[in-house]
């Protein structure tokens, strides 16, 4: 059964692989897996055949046969089940690799989703700074925290796992930054990610889609 994916048919990311459908393609690219897309606009997102898939109308959703699938954590959870090569097979690294996919988004995303939502829609009202302020201390801590126990290791808990893949996915939400540039063993870290083959694949892929609609 075909895999389809919905995704942004012109992405506010502007290619820049931050999109969360980005997650879903690079667990289906490490698995081996094929998948087709479905484009989507905001429009269409909220139409009631994207809704009845995704109940907040948002991306991405995952269908394969009879199964529909929405969040991009879940979704990975799911390839990860089936597929060899994300989760490991030791019970007990198995349990650590999920702990940290819930770490990712539970625990390192919020305040890295907030700031770049505050840096959007936030900026020219009058309590901007203290809020960005706020949000990148919290940020600050949490990566204090994450790069302590990512110490010298290339992964977070041994062998790549799906943790890595939605953590690395959340770090680069802030590549560029002056927050992660004051982690050098992160952006070392982010930058592993970066370098697998079925990352670049699953960005080419994502970026193409945006040239596409852009006219490039």
């Amino acid at each position: 059964m075909t895999i389809t994916i919905t995704v942004f048919e012109k992405s506010p990311d502007r290619g820049r692989g931050l999109a969360r459908d980005m997650r879903v393609r690079w667990a289906l690219e490490e698995a081996g897996e094929p998948y087709e897309v479905r484009l989507v606009t905001f429009k269409t997102m909220r139409e009631p055949a994207h809704m009845a898939l995704q109940p907040f109308g948002q991306i991405p959703t995952y269908e394969e046969g009879d199964l529909a699938l929405f969040e991009s954590g879940a979704i990975v959870f799911h390839i990860a089940e089936r597929h060899a090569g994300l989760l490991p097979g030791d019970a007990g690294a198995r349990a650590r690799a999920i702990a940290w996919m819930f770490a990712a988004l539970n625990t390192i995303e919020p305040p890295i989703f907030d700031r770049a939502l505050a840096t959007i829609l936030e900026r020219d009202q009058p309590w901007y700074e203290h809020r960005l302020n706020a949000l990148e201390a919290t940020i600050r801590k949490r990566l204090t925290d994450l790069s302590r126990r990512l110490g010298d290791a290339d992964w977070l808990d041994g062998a790549f796992s799906a943790g890595d893949l939605l953590m690395v996915t959340v770090l680069l939400r802030l590549k560029g930054s002056h927050l992660l540039a004051e982690f050098p063993t992160l952006s070392a870290y982010v930058a592993r990610g970066e370098a697998r083959p079925a990352y670049q694949r699953a960005f080419a892929a994502q970026l193409a889609v945006f040239t596409a609609a852009s006219g490039g």
